[in-house]
């Protein structure tokens, strides 16, 4: 701006403005947090493997890590569904039942028909596993159930299907051919079938849930519901869909997860939906929904299968690996709130500029 003499004239800012500029510029504690989340809890797994190789020089030979790797494989397989799931606001506490109903499934196929094809198995229980999601999403989407009450019934439900499918008995090891047990035990240029799989589907969520338009919606859906019914976004379509995702995965991880222990019996996995819960939680996914990443999950799965496997190994009594497991779930949590928090008033103080 110039005056008439063509000399510039220096306008000053308003004084209501610049508070609220530097209020916005200056980040917070918590937004912090949220931006090198992922490398804090890297940090602490790898702080966590140097304190237990001092105590067991086992801990970081190749055998215990690839022995981690692969326990925490279907664990890691079930965080992905999972994390969709809770990103749209809900809970799956099906997903051991819907495990257990796979795995027998595929189990007693084995068992009646041992030449059959070992891809088959696979995909009887991927099948199965996406009717139990479907169903579940139907009840979610449709009906509009509370999707813990939903997924709470259901489990009982496929519980019991699977005891009665099995009349109460297990399928044991020498009831499976080797073909069959060869999904888990197997490997593919020395690297562990089960751990390649977890690879492969981690690659898969990555595009999707970064690089695809329902990926996208998702998040929206978890954001904030009812703006993404505004947008046009079919919030019952993407329910529908995480659920049958999640189901789809839980029936690929009970046939491997029959395959890897060679048995299937009525309780397989049970509880085990908490344990995939609590590496979402410690991943940083957000139970207030639309917030979760796949790097994430991948070092919460971490975190979980290192402390399995490194608390016996250090002589931690079982008691107090409950309790070591419970309180860093529970300062995960915390964390996550804090997280929240303070993205939410970085947000508003945006808004209001």
């Amino acid at each position: 701006m110039k005056n008439r003499g063509g000399q510039p004239v220096v306008v000053a800012a308003s004084g209501g403005g610049s508070p609220s500029q530097a209020a916005a510029s200056k980040k917070s504690l918590s937004a912090n947090i949220a931006k090198f989340r992922e490398l804090g809890l890297l940090a602490f797994i790898l702080i966590l493997a140097v304190g237990v190789q001092i105590r067991n020089s086992s801990f970081l030979t190749w055998e215990n890590i690839n022995d981690i790797a692969t326990n925490t494989a279907i664990l890691s397989i079930l965080a992905v569904g999972m994390m969709l799931v809770i990103i749209t606001r809900g809970i799956d506490l099906s997903i051991g039942a819907t495990l257990a109903l796979a795995g027998m499934t595929a189990a007693l196929t084995v068992k009646e028909y041992p030449g059959l094809n070992p891809l088959v198995a696979v995909l009887l229980g991927v099948g199965v596993g996406v009717v139990c999601g479907a169903v579940l999403g139907f009840l979610v989407s449709k009906i509009n159930i509370l999707p813990i009450i939903a997924t709470l019934g259901m489990m009982n439900v496929f519980r019991g299907l699977t005891y009665e499918m099995s009349g109460g008995k297990w399928v044991s090891a020498h009831q499976m051919p080797d073909s069959f047990k060869a999904i888990a035990t197997g490997k593919v240029l020395g690297l562990n079938n089960l751990i390649l799989i977890a690879i492969v589907i981690y690659i898969v969520a990555y595009y999707f849930v970064n690089h695809t338009r329902t990926g996208r919606q998702i998040y929206a859906v978890g954001s904030n519901p009812d703006s993404a019914e505004v947008s046009g976004i079919k919030s019952g379509r993407i329910l529908w869909l995480v659920y049958t995702v999640m189901g789809g995965l839980s029936g690929l991880a009970g046939v491997l997860w029959v395959a890897k222990f060679a048995s299937a019996q009525g309780d397989t996995a049970s509880g085990y939906e908490l344990s995939v819960i609590a590496a979402c939680v410690l991943g940083g996914v957000s139970i207030a929904g639309g917030s979760g990443k796949i790097s994430g999950i991948i070092l919460g799965s971490v975190l979980l299968g290192i402390l399995n496997n490194a608390l016996p190994m250090i002589n931690v009594s079982p008691f107090w690996q409950n309790f070591i497991q419970g309180m860093i779930i529970l300062i995960a949590v915390l964390i996550n709130a804090m997280v929240k928090r303070g993205i939410d008033r970085n947000n508003l103080m945006r808004r209001r500029i």
